[in-house]
């Protein structure tokens, strides 16, 4: 039985992937694993409030970690990552083996701020307009960016410094989706990605999606091309846009 291993991003949670993660749960018959890494996570773990005391290298180790367990008893193994944790992905797809690799809304240095800046203008309309509290990317800034101690930013950049060689090792078939709409990933960064990649990398640029990108509207979609990528059996590497 296959498996797959799906990591999330900067200071978010296995929520951010969780309905990809449950139709790959419900459609297939793979072992789907989704780690919580250190310092992260929302709800009843509140680990999110301990950044302050980990570094990257334990970001990396958790996911090494759950990754060379499935190992122990799956032959094929694929790896999904979202936003940070696509390029931890892509070391272990590096470092290890997988079968393929989807990379959701990642970028091989750093978030923008500047299209921070742009979607900061539009939750400035939108409380005008009283609508703000019912926006979900702004109630997710809210929760996530308020609380980021300086540190962890460090160690974020330093764990895009250190996962950036890895890229060139790819030797799987690759899937990079990305939102148009990301304010976090400006879409422009998917073009410095695929350069690095020694392999031709399927891309799928989502008109309305914006970082969360397996939480939004056109999440079905979303999750449906990571579904087709992943079961088809001959891959054909080639760059089209929904």
């Amino acid at each position: 039985m296959p498996a797959c291993l799906i990591i999330h991003g900067f200071t978010g949670g296995p929520y951010e992937v969780e309905p990809l993660a449950d139709y790959l749960a419900e459609y297939t018959d793979w072992h789907v694993e989704v780690p919580s890494l250190p310092g992260h996570g929302l709800g009843e773990d509140q680990r999110h409030l301990e950044l302050t005391s980990v570094s990257y290298q334990d970001w990396l180790d958790e996911a090494e970690g759950a990754y060379l367990e499935l190992q122990k008893e799956h032959d094929i193994i694929y790896l999904i990552g979202f936003s940070m944790g696509g390029m931890i992905a892509a070391y272990l797809a590096a470092k290890y083996s997988c079968e393929r690799l989807v990379l959701l809304s990642t970028s091989r240095r750093y978030i923008s701020i500047p299209q921070m800046g742009l979607d900061m203008f539009r939750f400035a309309q939108k409380a005008v307009k009283r609508q703000l509290k019912d926006d979900q990317l702004f109630n997710h800034y809210r929760k996530k960016y308020g609380t980021v101690p300086a540190r962890s930013v460090r160690e974020f950049l330093r764990c895009m410094k250190f996962t950036r060689p890895y890229l060139k090792e790819i030797k799987q078939p690759v899937l990079i989706v990305q939102g148009l709409q990301d304010g976090m990933v400006p879409y422009s960064a998917v073009h410095y990605l695929d350069k690095e990649l020694p392999v031709e990398a399927e891309i799928i640029y989502f008109y309305d999606s914006k970082h969360l990108i397996c939480l939004g509207e056109d999440k079905d979609v979303v999750i449906a091309a990571v579904f087709n990528f992943l079961t088809k059996k001959d891959i054909s590497q080639k760059i089209r846009s929904v």
